[in-house]
């Protein structure tokens, strides 16, 4: 009953381009971006797909729009504490943020706009680094590090299959393979198989970590 009202009173707010943008994020969040069409979007909204162009200029205005706005839940790196820790909460926010919205790193890879939260969020990173006393040619490596990071684990999260489905892969690659020829390729898909939760936040972490105290290295002995 609650449910059912709560539809009713969505249906029946009045039609802005908060609105808008926030139900084509829904779309593209259970569907993908191949999702996102204008007739799909009117339908969600109760309303002709004509009538959107009132709020958005076009399905382009609605991309940048809806990367805009998942680009603003990230974190930005604090100034209130030291660069590493700044950085490391800064990164997580931002994995989740991509992992919550798996649809955003290919917009943005695609999209020639620049959003004002991604600029916020690279000069905040940037920023970190260099008044930690890295030199601008180290920043640029170290930043470039921690985005591709971002970035690939991202990706690779989202080629994963679902939990149960890679378990049953895992179970028949490891049936077939000759594990006197490949005993450590054999020792890492056991391990996976008998691991317990998805370990995304740990797997994510210790690449991060490792970048990090990498250029903490670097920042010391220069």
């Amino acid at each position: 009953m609650t449910s059912q009202t709560g539809t009713t009173s969505a249906s029946r707010a009045p039609l802005n381009r908060e609105r808008v943008l926030l139900t084509a994020i829904e779309l593209a969040d259970t569907g993908g971006i191949e999702a996102l069409t204008m007739r799909k979007l009117g339908q969600e909204l109760g309303v002709e797909a004509m009538s959107l162009y009132n709020h958005v200029a076009n399905k382009d205005d609605i991309l940048n729009g809806i990367f805009e706005m998942a680009s603003s839940e990230i974190d930005m790196a604090s100034t209130d504490t030291n660069w590493k820790a700044a950085i490391h909460a800064s990164a997580i926010s931002a994995y989740r943020t991509f992992r919550r919205h798996q649809w955003a790193h290919s917009l943005m890879m695609s999209s020639s706009v620049v959003s004002p939260s991604r600029m916020c969020w690279m000069e905040a990173v940037l920023r970190s680094l260099r008044e930690a006393g890295f030199t601008e040619g180290m920043t640029c490596h170290a930043y470039h590090a921690l985005d591709s990071h971002i970035t690939g684990f991202t990706l690779w999260q989202a080629s994963f299959p679902a939990a149960e489905d890679l378990k049953v892969l895992a179970t028949n690659v490891l049936r077939d393979l000759p594990v006197d020829e490949y005993p450590y390729v054999a020792e890492h898909i056991q391990h996976h198989l008998i691991e317990t939760g998805p370990g995304e936040k740990s797997e994510f972490e210790f690449g991060l970590d490792l970048i990090l105290d990498g250029l903490e290295r670097i920042l010391n002995t220069s």
